[in-house]
């Protein structure tokens, strides 16, 4: 699928920042409320008796965080205490955009603003704050900075209402479910909150260009959770071997955070609708540039006739690209590793060249080491190779350089027309909507580190919230059970290709092209796309479960799944075209370590029954019937 320019015309364009109506927004004698367009989502602000800002939530007739702090400590501007509101502009804003690279073709950006305009004894700044259906943004923005200052603290406080459990994670580990009174570790964002009462809240930012990477702590209260900088903890064996914080972080004639976000659902399922709160959250550079090609990967061993061979397998199962991992110039981490030379013996022309004719793309990876080296070097001279794309490898996405350095990378890569692979412990803030042809990145613990059942079924409500992730997926062969990787049955796998989401999906990771023989399971991943129409959670809950539905054209697709339990249950075919007879493709888990596939007619309405052992799954295609 290739896109044009002419597939970003905005569906429906209405800005209109005028005053809000009174259900919407509202002064009160303590400060001042501000609803969401549905006015399910109420935001209120005040000041305390010390000048300090803060606000409360509430979702859905339900409290979901008390009076919680707001600021940032400086060696400059006050931005935390003595703070007078100076006055506030209300907005509101409806837009529907073309996104032809997601989960959805376009997407409504609804929301009500209100700016808080606020001085202190010696700065001037902003609190801005959107209101989504189920969702709070806020951002802070002091301009006019006299000289460099440094940020101490984000004083960001959310003091939640009721008891939660947080399922606590650090970059590519596993999820830990922990008492929020009982976290003793830090949390990443997007981290995802369950009450007792079966409220689901998850919070994360948007647009970090030259922050650091803030981490969720422990509070100084009960069932409250406070923002650090960026903390990277070796553990082994259980015990603390080393620390290493981003402590220096400064600004530069103007502070402008990232979007802090807290999102609210009734059900495991309804987290999703906040999976593009990020791109809704960052503006565009301009159009949507010509010639971004999503689609799927293989990655090939570091040979001239592997290469060329998984060309052939790339075309004969309807992949995009291959890819030359790490070692195809040298050592990744050697500075005399040069990325702009092939080792010995790698005919690396021969390879751009024949999969060129086979209108197969090339990626190539090149380490966090050779990138700041030379990567103004590469960029134009993979473009005159004919290279399709690039993976950047261990890259600093936790300090404020790094994430600067990232930032900057990402427009030059995007300006040079190159799809982009960020790896490692990245994870996306909503930059592709400002830089399109940045599809992925990892920032999950995929198939290379040997995730089990319950992982894989809590990542579509907590790391996928935040949007596109590379899994790097194993699937069994003759040749090779991925024993070591793979936790899973092979129903569970194919399911996942379509509950997880990414423009740019690698698949058969460790695998090589002549050992995958022509058998039934491998049509499924010559047909799921890797970007979609239309999407629907349909049922599920963290760690247990995951069915979810897309849509490419007037096709299907279905991924159904497990955790360590069995799970039966009906799901509604509602979403499927009234007035159309489907047949129904599935591919399931036939009990034996290998994949059954049978075919049923279903119309929309229909109940489809699921019936999934623990660790199982199962991937339909619906076909409009001829």
């Amino acid at each position: 699928m290739r896109i044009t320019s002419l597939d970003y015309i905005t569906v429906s364009f209405i800005a209109l920042f005028t005053l809000l109506t009174f259900c919407s927004y509202s002064q009160t004698t303590s400060g001042y409320e501000l609803r969401s367009p549905d006015k399910k989502t109420a935001i209120s602000f005040t000041t305390s008796n010390t000048g300090r800002l803060k606000y409360k939530m509430d979702f859905d007739g339900r409290a979901v965080t008390d009076w919680s702090r707001l600021g940032l400590q400086t060696d400059g501007p006050d931005i935390f205490d003595g703070i007078v509101i100076d006055g506030v502009t209300k907005g509101t804003h409806k837009e529907t955009f073309a996104w032809p690279l997601g989960e959805n073709s376009s997407i409504e950006n609804n929301y009500n603003e209100l700016i808080i305009h606020c001085h202190s004894s010696n700065a001037r700044f902003d609190l801005i704050s959107r209101v989504y259906n189920g969702s709070f943004a806020f951002r802070y923005v002091c301009r006019n900075i006299p000289g460099r200052v440094k940020l101490k603290k984000e004083d960001t406080e959310f003091n939640l209402a009721h008891d939660f459990t947080i399922f606590q994670y650090h970059e590519e580990s596993i999820f830990s479910p922990t008492k929020l009174n009982e976290l003793t570790r830090t949390s990443d964002l997007p981290s995802t909150l369950v009450s007792d009462s079966h409220l689901y809240v998850s919070i994360g930012e948007a647009e970090n260009r030259n922050y650091t990477k803030c981490v969720l702590v422990k509070g100084s209260i009960p069932n409250s959770l406070a923002m650090t900088f960026y903390i990277d903890t070796i553990y082994r064996s259980g015990r603390v071997q080393a620390v290493h914080k981003d402590t220096l972080v400064t600004f530069k004639d103007s502070i402008v955070t990232p979007w802090r976000t807290i999102s609210c659902a009734t059900s495991a399922v309804g987290l999703h609708e906040f999976s593009q709160l990020n791109l809704k959250l960052v503006s565009p550079a301009g159009k949507m540039p010509e010639g971004i090609k999503p689609g799927k990967v293989f990655r090939v061993q570091i040979n001239t006739q592997n290469a060329l061979d998984g060309v052939d397998f790339a075309v004969k199962m309807n992949f995009q690209y291959i890819m030359l991992d790490a070692g195809w110039y040298g050592a990744e981490f050697r500075t005399v590793s040069d990325p702009m030379k092939p080792i010995s013996g790698l005919d690396l022309p021969q390879i751009l060249s024949y999969a060129k004719s086979k209108n197969i793309g090339v990626i190539l990876y090149v380490n966090y080491v050779g990138l700041k080296a030379k990567l103004d070097t590469i960029l134009p001279l993979y473009k005159q190779w004919g290279v399709s794309g690039i993976k950047f490898g261990f890259v600093d996405g936790g300090t404020q350089n790094g994430i600067s350095w990232l930032d900057t990378a990402m427009k030059k890569v995007n300006d040079y027309g190159f799809v982009l692979n960020v790896h490692d412990h990245y994870k996306p803030t909503g930059l592709s909507r400002r830089y399109p042809f940045n599809l992925s990145q990892e920032g999950i613990r995929g198939d290379e580190n040997s995730p089990d059942a319950f992982h894989t079924m809590t990542l579509p409500y907590t790391r996928f919230i935040a949007g596109a992730a590379d899994f790097t997926f194993c699937y069994p062969n003759p040749s090779n059970t991925f024993a070591k990787n793979l936790k899973v049955n092979k129903g569970h796998q194919l399911a996942l290709t379509v509950i997880y989401f990414d423009p740019l999906q690698a698949i058969f990771w460790y695998g090589r092209s002549a050992d995958y023989k022509d058998s039934a399971d491998l049509e499924f991943f010559k047909n799921v796309p890797t970007v979609w129409d239309e999407t629907h959670f349909l049922q599920g809950e963290i760690g247990e479960s995951a069915s979810v539905a897309r849509r490419s054209g007037d096709t299907w697709f279905m991924g159904n799944a497990t955790g360590f339990s069995a799970w039966q249950t009906s799901l509604n075919l509602g979403f499927l075209k009234k007035g159309i007879t489907y047949i129904a493709t599935i591919y399931e888990d036939d009990g034996k370590e290998g994949i059954a596939v049978r075919t049923i007619k279903v119309k929309s309405g229909d109940k489809l029954q699921v019936d999934l052992e623990p660790k199982c799954g199962q991937a339909i295609i619906f076909r409009p019937k001829k």
